[in-house]
């Protein structure tokens, strides 16, 4: 390692030391700034970082990466219509061949410098944040203020995360060991041995519509800190916060004297031509969020690659009873209606019990929970202002089309319809407030021939819908709960109850089906909500998707180790160190 780069992991160690310690702890921990303050991002951050988005529109978006053929972008945003930016158009081949060669000077670097290298990138990211947030608002129509935290500062910590994770794996291994063994009057059987960690090799991560930094950060930043190449390709209504993440990291690679395309775009310009990429055998790791479709699609044709994927899945609510009535109404509200339920961990099945529930305000029948969740739901979008910054916008025509089959009650009785919301500052932004149905058949035990799988319900309906289903009692819907989490899949799932023998019944389900479980939320925490260096993304372990953030298995797999052994001399040197850690 030069000093130069021996400074740039020293710069860091501090932050680094911070992240092991919050990962081994899992308390609150946070490495960036969430709220969009002068004091800690300077005065004026804010509006250069409006005026750079907006420089950005209707221009080619230079990135200097090999085999470029020509310039694509059509990306809408749902708040101000057509970005016109254009990207660059690079052969696929040739973005796999500079990657691997790039690969070479990274790997030469070691461990900490490409840690250190990994960290900086971080926070050059970092400050860039209100362009990014920007850019992200922009592309998925999430509200400004969500925009900054998930898609700019949470985003970031996620990334930190990652770097910390794969820091802590591939510091476990020595660099150097010297094996003694006693030969009695023969004496002692010497041997050097070296260990050295290397890259699988490439890597693609596929970026997603909603979340192009947030779902994206952990696997690329995975990747680079285990010494491999990396080629993003995002979603294509998402290009600019992954095109706009690229050019910083490659700057920053650039600045260093190492290979910039260690990092490349690859925009496609047929669906085609990326399930081309991710079959190609050089390629030994995919990272996905998306549809379950393509992610089986990816899981049964990149037999070559570890692939990494979240996919779909159906998070239940079971509601029991409570202590907190009107508590539990403002969160699941709240729950519900942020970022119109384009979350994968947003809640979607409501369980009430037909018999209602125990409240603080005595027992509240099961027509009165619809009502009160109604009027909960009312409260959060009454106030167009404050709707909008909560709703955000809705990214794709899918989405519209589903809460219009949601309105005309084809998915169930309509409780609350959905309904356009105007947008002070963007008029023609697509604002719509959550439906909310109610499920009218009885429900009976999962598996049950009467009771069938199909139902709107039991399957995940992206966006703002979601559903009331009535259930005999709380052990049919803990079932159920269970049921759809290990068929279905699901990122988490939450109990309302204030009965011990409720929550031991719902903790054993979730535990069987591997999904999260949240408890008596009431406060200014959702279900939707995961803090990085505490919350376990995922458990891997269910059809919602094959992967954490951020575990050891998440990083695992993308480096391997190759040992050399030399016969010593008694006496003779151990060349390197012991070991790597900080």
């Amino acid at each position: 390692m030069s000093k130069q780069e021996h400074a740039l992991f020293q710069k860091h160690s501090a932050r680094l030391h911070a992240a092991l310690q919050a990962l081994r702890q899992r308390s609150y921990w946070a490495a960036f700034q969430d709220s969009p303050n002068a004091k800690t991002y300077g005065e004026g951050a804010m509006d250069a970082g409006a005026r750079a988005f907006k420089s950005l529109r209707g221009t080619r978006f230079v990135l200097d990466q090999p085999g470029q053929s020509g310039w694509a972008g059509a990306e809408i945003s749902p708040y101000s219509g057509a970005l016109e930016v254009q990207y660059p158009v690079c052969a696929a081949d040739a973005l796999l061949a500079a990657g691997q060669r790039a690969m070479l000077c990274w790997q030469a670097a070691g461990l900490r410098a490409r840690l250190g290298l990994c960290l900086e990138m971080v926070e050059q990211l970092n400050a860039q944040s209100f362009l990014l947030a920007h850019a992200v608002m922009h592309t998925t129509g999430q509200g400004w203020m969500m925009a900054f935290q998930a898609g700019a500062a949470h985003a970031q910590e996620r990334a930190l995360e990652a770097l910390a994770c794969a820091y802590a794996a591939q510091s476990e291994v020595p660099g150097s060991a010297r094996w003694a063994k006693p030969l009695g009057r023969q004496g002692t059987l010497l041997l050097e041995k070296r260990f050295e960690l290397l890259g699988r090799g490439p890597a693609l991560v596929l970026g997603c519509s909603t979340f192009p930094t947030w779902n994206t950060y952990p696997g690329l930043f995975a990747a680079l800190a285990t010494g491999n190449s990396v080629i993003v390709k995002p979603h294509e209504n998402a290009i600019l916060p992954a095109a706009l993440t690229v050019r910083a990291l490659r700057a920053t690679l650039a600045e260093w004297g190492l290979d910039a395309d260690l990092v490349t775009l690859f925009v496609p310009t047929a669906p085609e031509e990326t399930r081309a990429l991710a079959t190609h055998s050089a390629l030994r790791s995919i990272d996905y969020t998306g549809s379950s479709s393509f992610g089986r699609w990816l899981q049964q044709n990149c037999r070559h690659a570890q692939v990494y994927a979240e996919l779909a899945g159906v998070n239940c609510v079971v509601l029991d009873s409570t202590d907190d009535y009107a508590g539990m109404l403002r969160n699941l509200a709240f729950s519900l209606a942020l970022y119109s339920g384009q979350m994968c961990t947003t809640p979607q099945t409501l369980f009430v019990p037909e018999t209602g529930l125990a409240t603080d305000q005595g027992c509240v029948s099961f027509a009165q929970v619809c009502a009160d969740l109604v009027g909960a739901l009312q409260g959060v979008t009454a106030d167009a202002s404050s709707a909008c910054a909560v709703l955000g916008a809705i990214q794709s025509n899918a989405t519209l089309q589903r809460i219009a089959l949601a309105n005309s009650g084809a998915l169930g009785e309509v409780l609350l319809p959905s309904r356009p919301v105007v947008h002070a500052q963007y008029p023609q932004a697509r604002v719509q407030t959550p439906v909310l149905l109610r499920c009218a058949e009885a429900l009976s035990a999962p598996g049950d021939s009467a009771q069938k799988d199909s139902a709107a319900w039991a399957q995940e309906q992206f966006g703002p819908i979601s559903f009331v289903v009535r259930a005999p009692d709380s052990a049919c819907a803990i079932a159920w709960v269970e049921h759809l989490a290990s068929t279905r899949g699901a990122l988490g799932c939450s109990l309302y109850s204030t009965r011990a023998q409720v929550l031991a019944g719902m903790t054993a389900a979730c535990w069987r089906a591997k999904v999260a479980l949240s408890v008596n939320l009431t406060g200014p925490v959702h279900l939707n909500q995961s803090a990085a260096f505490s919350d376990f993304h995922g458990t891997g372990a269910n059809p919602a998707g094959n992967a954490a953030y951020t575990d050891l298995a998440f990083v695992a797999q993308r480096f391997c180790v190759v040992q050399q052994r030399t016969q010593a001399a008694v006496g003779q040197a151990v060349h390197g160190g012991a070991n790597r850690g900080l």
